[in-house]
């Protein structure tokens, strides 16, 4: 069980390690993309697309660097007790409190995945059937949605990159998990 833990720890913090660097390059993105919005706004005429193009490029760099910024415990932890605690004391604190992260992922990803099926133009009550290809048969099936703003691009793009970042943000969650339940084990990782 231990070796099947580990297996799992290394292969989805090497994904998650990967997809983190690669995403952390998106600020540049999102600095270009305003700079841009600022220099046509001053000298051309203004563009549409540029503040909510940085919208999407943000949601995209906050949900997929989330892994790996789980992955290096770079998140907000309160260390005025946390700090002083042994080991197997932090281990324990952290196996309870990610089992909360993980139910608050999985609504996250269901509300994802939800809303990402309605994006597409389904509005019946199982968006995991209609996006997975579960249930062949009469789909209630609609226009595709569309934000409202001047440059009216379609939401399905960026519902999906949530949908990826949430579910890496699980497994990466799971790893923690598997990770606190070693150290509990008196393990190294």
């Amino acid at each position: 069980m231990q070796g099947l833990m580990r297996g799992y720890i290394r292969g989805v913090d090497a994904v998650n390690y990967r997809l983190g660097r690669v995403a952390m390059y998106g600020i540049f993105v999102l600095m270009a993309i305003l700079l841009w919005s600022s220099v046509s706004k001053t000298f051309f005429l203004p563009t549409l697309w540029t503040l909510e193009m940085a919208q999407f490029v943000m949601v995209g760099y906050y949900v997929l660097g989330g892994p790996y910024s789980i992955q290096l415990g770079a998140n907000v932890r309160m260390d005025l007790l946390y700090s002083e605690w042994s080991i197997r004391r932090k281990a324990w604190f952290d196996l309870i409190t990610v089992c909360f992260l993980i139910f608050y992922l999985s609504v996250l990803l269901y509300g994802a995945v939800s809303s990402t099926a309605y994006s597409l133009g389904y509005w019946k009550d199982a968006p995991f059937s209609y996006l997975f290809g579960v249930v062949i048969g009469t789909e209630e099936v609609g226009r595709m949605e569309r934000s409202s703003s001047a440059w009216r691009p379609y939401m399905w793009p960026i519902k999906a990159v949530m949908i990826v970042g949430f579910f890496l943000m699980l497994l990466q969650c799971v790893s923690e998990l598997f990770k606190d339940v070693l150290r509990l084990k008196g393990q190294t990782i």
